[in-house]
């Protein structure tokens, strides 16, 4: 199974996969301009890996949680994904993935935070 993470920003999609089912490697970030962009590239790495299942981060203890699912679904519908999408609680990937580079990065936002916060998301995800 090959499985290809995202982590929805409203700047940058973090991406991570797994070509095993069992080591997550990110993968350099999408720079959002706009939904049809995003959408369009997220859609060509999925093809280009030969994605089976697209794991999209969404944090589930927030109040706004209905609406961040419903908007996150709405992105993947504009991917028309034939595989299948799995949402996975995301809650403080951003922040682990800010300490687990603490000291790396300075004031970058070249989006490896958030490739590193899809590749968390992604880890929790296999170890379900």
């Amino acid at each position: 199974m090959k499985i290809l993470a995202i982590d929805i920003g409203l700047k940058r999609i973090g991406i991570s996969v797994s070509l095993d089912g069992k080591i997550a490697t990110p993968l350099k970030a999408v720079i959002r301009k706009n939904r049809k962009q995003a959408s369009l590239e997220v859609k060509n790495l999925l093809s280009h890996w030969e994605i089976d299942i697209l794991v999209v981060g969404i944090p589930m203890d927030s109040s706004n949680s209905e609406e961040m699912k419903r908007r996150f679904e709405h992105f993947t519908n504009l991917i028309k994904f034939e595989g299948n999408i799995v949402f996975q609680d995301e809650s403080l990937s951003s922040f682990e993935a800010k300490e687990l580079m603490q000291g790396n990065i300075r004031a970058k936002r070249d989006g490896r935070i958030d490739s590193l916060s899809a590749k968390i998301v992604l880890e929790r995800y296999l170890e379900l």
